[in-house]
């Protein structure tokens, strides 16, 4: 029968009899029967202060030893008797020794893996590829208990989805232009792979270092790369090039059509001018016709030797002739002498210039027509 079962009458655990309970006794008491027991005598009393002063001592170095700080970039995973009991953050804080246990997880800081190994490619060649994969833990409760080495586990996987990815690719992908291709590819994968397991971290970025081929070949494919970068060159240049003549182009192209247009409207123009100026002349040719038709040609003559070269001829009567070339005169600034030749027959003209000859017919035209012959 238990010792508080009703009518049980023995002993307690703190020594009452007959049933009466008197609560707990005085640790003082214990102390001294205690001490009693060990020592006896007068040292009795001096025993047990040791030993108050020593349970004492012990209690506050282990409350002091539970005093712990948490950095401002940590974050505290404690466990209490080997369970998750809570995640704490940044500061100081106190944790039951032999009871609580404290883990302190980096949050900010950024860590990098590398991988790196020869892969076959799709085209069935090899290559020597390079990787650095730069991640931050989000979770610190995941990444201490969710697998066993989180940091293992990312390299393995990361080197799984290189694999991959290198794998459906083909060799002048890889080592040229597909490069920033191959990248995105290896970190959606990466991605995928780690996402089933909740490592508790996240991938910040995916580096992929230049790959090159074995070294039996790496002559062959550095020409072919050369090569590559030489057509990516000329590209360039001819774009722009091209960014430079084709303005120049569309500018001259705008200035013939501006000046197209422009001697469009000054040839209608003109001849919206002419047409209004012959159907002003119209009545007074219809009026005049003889002096109107006297009057074009005369306009028309002016126009046409106003644009030729023009020569004076004066005969006298001593049978000399003034011979003056007015366009010679012009250019030396009038300071020519006139020339005096011998005036020929009036009907024998062989003598004279046929300059000299056709202005004299044009003059005895004018006069005729001036005297309405």
């Amino acid at each position: 029968m238990a010792w508080n079962e009703p009518g049980n009458k023995g002993n307690d655990p703190w020594g009452n009899r007959g049933g009466n309970d008197q609560g707990p006794p005085d640790l003082d008491q214990v102390f001294r029967k205690l001490t009693g027991r060990f020592g006896g005598g007068n040292g009795g009393g001096i025993s047990s202060g040791i030993i108050v002063g020593v349970l004492m001592l012990a209690i506050i170095a282990w409350a002091l030893s539970g005093i712990y700080k948490i950095e401002e970039a940590e974050r505290g995973v404690v466990l209490r008797f080997g369970q998750y009991h809570e995640q704490v953050g940044a500061g100081l804080g106190w944790k039951m020794t032999f009871v609580d246990q404290v883990y302190p997880v980096n949050v900010n800081n950024i860590r990098e893996l590398p991988a790196s190994g020869m892969m076959l490619t799709m085209d069935e060649n090899v290559v020597a590829v390079q990787m650095k994969v730069q991640y931050r833990i989000v979770e610190p409760r995941a990444y201490l208990f969710n697998v066993t080495n989180p940091d293992e586990s990312l390299k393995e996987a990361m080197d799984s989805a290189l694999r991959y990815v290198i794998g459906h690719t083909v060799m002048d992908d890889i080592l040229t232009t597909g490069r920033e291709q191959v990248r995105q590819d290896t970190r959606t994968e990466l991605e995928n792979i780690i996402a089933p397991y909740g490592l508790g971290i996240q991938v910040v970025d995916v580096n992929l270092l230049p790959a090159r081929p074995p070294e039996e070949v790496k002559d062959a494919f550095d020409d072919a790369i050369a090569a590559q970068e030489d057509e990516e060159r000329f590209v360039r240049e001819a774009e722009a090039y091209a960014k430079e003549v084709e303005p120049r182009a569309r500018g001259q192209v705008q200035r013939m059509t501006q000046e197209a247009n422009a001697y469009r409207d000054r040839v209608t123009l003109e001849a919206e001018g002419e047409v209004a100026r012959f159907v002003q002349l119209l009545p007074e040719y219809q009026a005049a016709p003889t002096v109107t038709r006297d009057r074009l040609y005369l306009e028309t003559m002016e126009k046409v030797y106003s644009s030729t070269s023009k020569v004076m001829i004066d005969t006298q009567g001593d049978g000399s002739m003034f011979y003056l070339p007015l366009d010679k005169i012009v250019g030396q600034g009038g300071s020519a002498p006139a020339p005096r030749v011998q005036a020929p027959a009036m009907n024998d003209t062989s003598s004279l210039p046929s300059s000299s000859f056709n202005n004299r017919r044009t003059a005895t035209r004018n006069d005729s027509v001036r005297q309405g012959r």
